[in-house]
């Protein structure tokens, strides 16, 4: 128990003020954030969408999320990462609630895509703050408290909504979101100030001095793998719930819960075991663990037949995956560019989790549609193969190549 206690403890400690006011900011805007949630529910149950027209609706989030992760890293590089944050945040409290007033696909569409688009500006330009208020020592740590607090808003987020949804509706929901963004825009202005010493804004003669992301071919793989995890992972959110409720007869209340346990699970889990596995330098051998998961999950789910028990055990599995995966994925992309190069990796890294969302609704959604839900996890745990030898491969390639460039450090003397 004292090693259990000292690990949280060791979870906490010397990481920067701001690191801890942009955890605030997502758990503010993340208790509020039940659309992707709830958006594919509302689109078929309240406005009658067939399940694949909901899925084309939901595939416009990953198209936003793209493009938007796209401009972010691109301001991110050459304006104060700050000014990026807080545009997005206000600016995506501002368009989703525009939903409540249109019914047809297309408008809908536009609508998720303009509000994916704004809300993922903040990725990259979260990445680069992160990246500035951290050191190599805590960085694993400081992704994973700003984690926590992404984690701890969805296990509140996603029981509010479903008690909402089932007793009020589905559109109340769309308020509190974009309330929560535009409370959490106003938590980072009045508490990260604008300009922090050491802000240098990237030049072009910086930039060409360094290697560009798209001559990172070992990197460029890494984002191939990190996307078809994403589209694997995320059926949490786009297929599993529909899964419960057209299959199994899951209300929302009860779906709530099944996510909520998540959410539960990495406030509870996560940190300490970063604090504990940090300094591990063989990080591939955690982010393989992690993909090897998915598949591991999608099985136990389908031979459940439905039964809760068996719901919280896939529930338990997913996490697993996602708290031995993401931490470690997120810490290579801000260690391994120049700093000048920071706000063009971590967007292709955003721009990954985007075409999985737009992946993961028509793969699983699709799938189940024109055949079924069955169907759709047999080639799900194809695909989660497939990932986990992907990952395989660059841990053969990646840490030997770490391994050499420590020893290279070790012999360089100090002045």
């Amino acid at each position: 128990m004292r090693f259990i206690l000292s690990l949280y403890v060791k979870a906490f400690s010397n990481l920067d003020r701001n690191v801890w006011i942009l955890a605030l900011a997502m758990f503010v805007n993340r208790t509020g954030s039940m659309v992707l949630l709830f958006t594919s529910l509302y689109l078929t149950n309240e406005l009658h969408f067939s399940i694949g027209h909901a899925g084309i609706a939901m595939s416009f989030y990953g198209a936003g999320s793209i493009l938007g992760s796209f401009a972010g890293g691109w301001l991110s590089d050459r304006k104060n990462y700050f000014d990026v944050m807080v545009f997005s945040l206000l600016g995506s409290g501002l368009v989703l609630p525009a939903i409540l007033f249109t019914h047809d696909l297309v408008s809908i569409s536009v609508i998720i895509f303009s509000y994916a688009f704004l809300a993922d500006m903040f990725r990259p330009a979260l990445s680069k703050g992160i990246a500035f208020y951290s050191s190599a020592e805590n960085r694993t740590r400081s992704v994973s408290l700003i984690r926590l607090a992404i984690n701890l808003g969805f296990s509140i987020g996603p029981v509010i909504g479903g008690f909402v949804a089932f007793y009020v509706g589905y559109k109340p929901l769309m308020i509190i979101d974009g309330i929560t963004s535009i409370l959490a825009g106003i938590v980072v202005i009045m508490f990260i100030p604008r300009k922090v010493v050491g802000f240098q804004k990237s030049t072009p003669q910086t930039r060409s001095e360094s290697r560009s992301v798209y001559r990172d071919f070992d990197y460029l793989f890494f984002i191939l793998m990190v996307a078809l995890y994403g589209a694997c992972f995320f059926q949490l959110f786009a297929s599993v719930p529909q899964y419960l409720d057209k299959v199994w007869n899951y209300n929302e209340k009860e779906i709530a819960w099944v996510l909520a346990l998540n959410g539960f699970l990495v406030v509870l889990i996560e940190m300490p075991l970063m604090a504990l596995l940090e300094n591990n330098k063989k990080i591939f051998r955690f982010i393989l663990a992690g993909s090897l998961c998915v598949p591991a999950a999608f099985t136990i789910l389908i031979l459940g037949y439905g039964a809760l028990p068996v719901v919280i055990v896939y529930t338990l599995v997913i996490t697993l995956s996602e708290i031995l995966a993401m931490p470690f994925m997120m810490n290579f992309t801000l260690s391994r560019p120049p700093k000048e190069r920071q706000g063009e990796y971590s967007a292709l890294y955003s721009i990954a989790f985007g075409i999985a969302n737009i992946c993961a609704p028509l793969i699983g959604l699709g799938i189940a549609a024109i055949y079924d839900f069955n169907t759709m996890f047999y080639i799900l745990i194809t695909l989660g193969i497939i990932n986990a030898l992907g990952f395989w491969f660059l841990k053969n390639r990646i840490e030997p190549e770490l391994k050499t460039e420590e020893l290279v450090d070790a012999e360089i003397p100090e002045n």
